[in-house]
């Protein structure tokens, strides 16, 4: 028999695609004993039980069956007014929210419905591993540009501008970021959106982990104007802020025609979100409010025993402001952020993420998350403390 070559029945867009540098170390980690993560960017938290409840309900009243292709009217108008309430942004629930499952799927429909083959997103790292797969999946082309260090990675607009080309269609922003926890100051989105007006761009904002900040207000980029709310494709969902990242449900805001498109791809692809999801995501945003606020001032105080812990070790890490994750400079150990991870985590089972599976500009740094209890973190950094007395 024929030996058939596998990778040649794939379209070169996708045998093109890199593996995600994340699955390498979960997947060792499985295999493992007594292992610490501080690798999984997910919450550790169960899921409100007033959400879970209402899941159980839908289950129980028989709401099995599709809902309209742009979600249930009760959550599209549920969306638009809290972020209205937060940010005092405006959307019509009719037309220009769309519910979808989570904001990977909401991702692939936004850059699906606007890039035309070879268009090019510029996409500041180090990101979101999906970022740049998503483009390439969509047809388009991401250009990556690296953010520093000495901006605390928020990426600098001026290196935005210098990437434009003829080509260019969409900037992406993604803030609080994963993973640095970067959040991006109201002039810096300000003179992001200039650029955008100037060089007539679209902007995909991914507002995943808007409400996860600290001592800082988020920015919600459609809000800064309406000249900017008309070129800006919304993202956001559920699973971080509520602890829903299994129940698979998040959401785009965006102008009517742009969100008309989405739905078209949505209704062929996947006809609608999860309905037990979206009748969960209801009773979110009816009754998450104080369960939101007492899983921040955990994250925080997590936060700041990682962020002070790593620094006494000679990690050197600056202050993050947003989501739940800390980015440690690891140069002090002498090796590569690779090397340093898969050491770390065969000698002392302790699980973090290579910067460089983010993109350029994650050399030399892992992503450590302080999604998981206060006690594991302390027995984290006890270990730590002696893999760098062996390393530093």
């Amino acid at each position: 028999m024929q030996e058939v070559n596998s990778v040649q029945r794939l379209s070169k867009r996708v045998a093109g695609l890199k593996p995600s540098g994340i699955r390498k170390f979960f997947d060792i980690a499985a295999t493992m004993k007594d292992v610490i993560s501080l690798g999984i960017g997910e919450p550790d938290f169960t899921t409100p039980k007033p959400i879970l409840d209402a899941g159980i309900r839908s289950l129980q009243n028989g709401e099995t069956h599709y809902t309209s292709n742009s979600g249930k009217m009760e959550l599209r108008q549920g969306i638009a007014d809290n972020l209205k309430k937060l940010y005092n942004v405006k959307y019509d629930p009719a037309n220009e929210i769309i519910a979808t499952v989570g904001v990977s799927e909401a991702l692939y429909l936004a850059f699906t419905a606007v890039l035309e083959p070879g268009d090019e997103v510029i996409i500041p790292t180090p990101c979101f591993v999906s970022y740049q797969a998503e483009v390439i999946l969509a047809g388009g082309v991401p250009i990556e540009i690296p953010a520093r260090l000495e901006n605390n990675f928020t990426i600098d607009p001026n290196d935005i501008r210098k990437a434009i080309t003829p080509r260019t269609k969409v900037i992406f922003i993604g803030y609080p970021s994963n993973p640095t926890g970067a959040v991006a100051p109201r002039e810096v989105m300000l003179e992001i959106g200039r650029i955008a007006e100037e060089f007539d761009l679209l902007i995909v904002s991914d507002e995943i982990y808007d409400r996860l900040v600290y001592d800082f207000e988020h920015v919600c980029f459609p809000a800064l104007s309406d000249s900017l709310w008309q070129r800006t494709i919304l993202l956001g969902g559920f699973s971080k802020d509520y602890a829903m990242t299994g129940w698979r449900i998040g959401y785009a805001c965006a102008p009517a025609d742009i969100i008309a498109g989405m739905v078209r791809i949505h209704q062929y692809t996947i006809m609608s979100a999860p309905t037990t999801a979206q009748d969960a995501a209801i009773e979110a945003l009816k009754t998450g409010e104080s369960h939101v606020i007492e899983m921040v001032a955990e994250y925080d105080r997590r936060r700041r025993l990682l962020v002070d812990g790593l620094n006494r070790l000679g990690l050197s890490t600056f202050e993050p402001k947003g989501a739940f994750y800390t980015f440690p400079n690891i140069r002090a150990s002498g090796m590569d952020d690779e090397t340093f991870a898969e050491k770390l985590l065969r000698e002392e089972s302790v699980a973090v993420v290579p910067g460089n599976a983010f993109g350029p500009g994650g050399e030399g740094f892992v992503r450590a998350c302080y999604a998981t209890s206060y006690e594991k973190i302390e027995e984290a950094l006890r270990r730590m403390e002696r893999f760098m007395s062996r390393h530093g």
